[in-house]
């Protein structure tokens, strides 16, 4: 059983680009987790997600707050109860989200992610999320939660 650094919670975090939403994680206990991404203006669904006014899908900002606060989360805390390669053989499934849009995040914004553990428990882990902007605004908040299962 270990205590991982951030920099060994995120190596371990199974997503790689171009589908990881996550550069940094800035805090992280027991109890909660602080993690930042910037979507690069570059990204190819912006072509497409409106062209004339680009915005960053909300599924995909779901998606980055579920790889920082049940996934990179859920890698530190289950590391403390398992071994290191058990839980890197288990893949986490996504399972639930309830989230609520505030604002819009435009191609190129770093946006910051706030998750707070709710429960942990059989392996599944249900966060309370919350993402702003680069100016501190809203951008989303929910609960989100996934389970470990053995891959």
């Amino acid at each position: 059983m270990a205590e991982l650094s951030t920099a060994e919670v995120l190596a371990r975090v199974p997503h790689r680009p171009p589908f990881r939403f996550l550069d940094e994680i800035v805090e992280l206990d027991d109890e909660h987790i602080v993690a930042t991404y910037r979507f690069p203006p570059e990204a190819d669904f912006y072509r497409g997600h409106f062209p004339e006014r680009p915005v960053t899908p909300g599924v995909l900002l779901v998606e980055a707050m579920a790889q920082a606060a049940v996934v990179a989360h859920g890698v530190y805390l289950l590391a403390k109860t398992l071994p290191l390669d058990e839980v890197a053989r288990g893949l986490c499934l996504f399972t639930a989200a309830n989230v609520e849009f505030a604002s819009m995040v435009p191609p190129g914004e770093r946006v910051t992610i706030h998750g707070r553990k709710m429960f942990l428990r059989r392996q599944t882990l249900r966060s309370a999320v919350e993402m702003t902007g680069s100016d501190g605004r809203l951008v989303c908040s929910g609960t989100l939660a996934g389970m470990r299962v053995p891959a």
